[in-house]
């Protein structure tokens, strides 16, 4: 704004300009260059009666005249003679929404030609500018603070999430005990329904896990991991495989290893990896064929790669897969949150590695996480 003053002098050969904010009963500097040492600076205001603006606010129409003590309109007129001005302008500042904001105004005590049809349609142009700068800065100020609302609203809604998970433990505990005492009883009718309290209670406290996983993950810089140097790496894995093969008994899960040597990683989070990639295949692979677990090692690379066969990934989904929540739309009801595959990816990154997916008919879904095998390694993706 100051610059645009500037520009309003030099053209006109007036030596003070202004912006200001014109009500019913009150007039405010918000930009001011000075060059007859008036005293106003931005923030300043005058008696909104002693001005022009008033009426250019009224007639939403320009004041303007070149020498006022021999202008028949204001010779007389009390704003010059209290003010000790011979020219002035005055053009109204309208948004592009047809509110009113104020005038652009310039005033000197000499006489000065401004009356002059390009000079008015210079200010005019000048005060639409202003209008339509004003409307963008307040768009621009109500997006930051409806952005600012969200994000609160997210950090409690994460904050929400993480407390109720860490709440519900202690009941669901107590549910999958009681669940466990039953699986014991003689009574096949009681020990049935006492498996099938126990699977639920897994069920959800893998539910519970994955939220708490996804709100630490929200509310820091990711899901935390511990990296440590693991030597049996294939027993664990052969163990998250044996756990899903008991709980699944109707799938049949092909398994194949090369393992050689250590690697350094967070050792439940690998498993947990490796658990939501083949729970994955079985919610969208194909019952009648094998769901295929890969894992090999050598000196520079983790690769756990799981493969089914149920229907292709749409092309559009494949960049979606990975978000928190998203769940195609052929779900079934009842399934898990979304969660699962953004946790993988999150496990991956914390690792400095990568999570590929590819997925055709001919080849089957094959997600394919690689993990640097030792730290300082650099993931390629």
């Amino acid at each position: 704004m100051p610059a645009l003053l500037r520009i309003v002098c030099d053209n006109t050969g007036m030596r003070f300009a202004a912006v200001a904010r014109v009500t019913d009963g009150t007039w405010t500097a918000c930009a001011v260059e000075d060059g007859i040492d008036f005293g106003l600076l931005p923030g300043g205001q005058l008696d909104v009666h002693t001005t022009l603006c008033k009426e250019a606010r009224a007639a939403r129409q320009p004041v303007v005249f070149d020498h006022a003590s021999e202008d028949p309109t204001y010779r007389d007129h009390h704003t010059p003679r209290i003010y000790g001005i011979e020219s002035y302008i005055s053009v109204p500042i309208i948004r592009p929404d047809g509110e009113y904001f104020g005038n652009l105004c310039a005033i000197d005590p000499r006489p000065n030609m401004v009356s002059g049809v390009k000079t008015v349609a210079m200010f005019q142009s000048f005060a639409e500018l202003i209008g339509r700068q004003l409307a963008l800065e307040q768009r621009r100020e109500a997006t930051e603070v409806a952005l600012l609302d969200a994000r609160q609203t997210a950090e409690l809604r994460e904050q929400f999430i993480a407390v109720l998970g860490h709440d519900l433990r202690n009941p669901l505990a107590s549910v999958g005990a009681i669940g466990e005492i039953l699986v014991r009883r003689p009574e096949p009718d009681v020990a049935k329904y006492g498996d099938r309290l126990r699977a639920n209670t897994r069920r959800m406290s893998k539910l519970i896990d994955d939220v708490l996983d996804l709100a630490r993950g929200r509310m820091g810089s990711g899901i935390g991991v511990c990296i440590e140097a693991v030597a049996q790496l294939e027993a664990a894995l052969r163990d998250v495989v044996a756990e899903l093969r008991d709980s699944h008994p109707q799938w049949h899960i092909r398994e194949t290893y090369r393992m050689r040597g250590h690697v350094e990683c967070d050792l439940g989070r690998v498993q947990q990896l490796l658990s939501n990639l083949v729970g994955n295949a079985f919610a969208y692979g194909d019952p009648a064929r094998p769901v295929v677990v890969e894992a090999t090692l050598d000196a520079e690379w983790l690769e756990i790669g799981v493969r089914n066969w149920g229907e292709p990934i749409p092309p559009a989904n494949l960049e979606k897969i990975f978000e928190p929540y998203w769940r195609p739309a052929q779900s079934k009801p009842g399934g898990g949150l979304g969660l699962g595959l953004h946790i993988c990816s999150q496990i991956v990154k914390a690792h400095g590695g990568t999570l590929h997916v590819s997925s055709s008919r001919e080849s089957g879904t094959c997600f394919t996480a690689r993990l640097p095998a030792r730290r300082g390694s650099t993931a390629i993706a």
